[in-house]
């Protein structure tokens, strides 16, 4: 599996937990619509900016995204 594929299916569970929609997230995060379902479908190569800012928008360590 890329690692594209495992940020976005990461990114999907951690949304989850919070009880966040794709739609909430991106205008917590400050991102347009259509990106946060196509990092979750694993079709975009993520910038640390916005692994940041999801970061934020979660509440969680950056870190939180790399565990296993």
């Amino acid at each position: 599996m890329e690692i594209k594929q495992k940020f976005g299916i990461k990114l999907k569970q951690l949304r989850l937990e919070k009880g966040i929609s794709q739609e909430s997230l991106s205008l917590i995060a400050g991102l347009d619509r259509t990106y946060i379902p196509s990092i979750e479908k694993g079709k975009r190569n993520v910038s640390i900016t916005v692994i940041e800012k999801l970061a934020k928008a979660l509440d969680i360590p950056i870190s939180r995204f790399f565990e296993e």
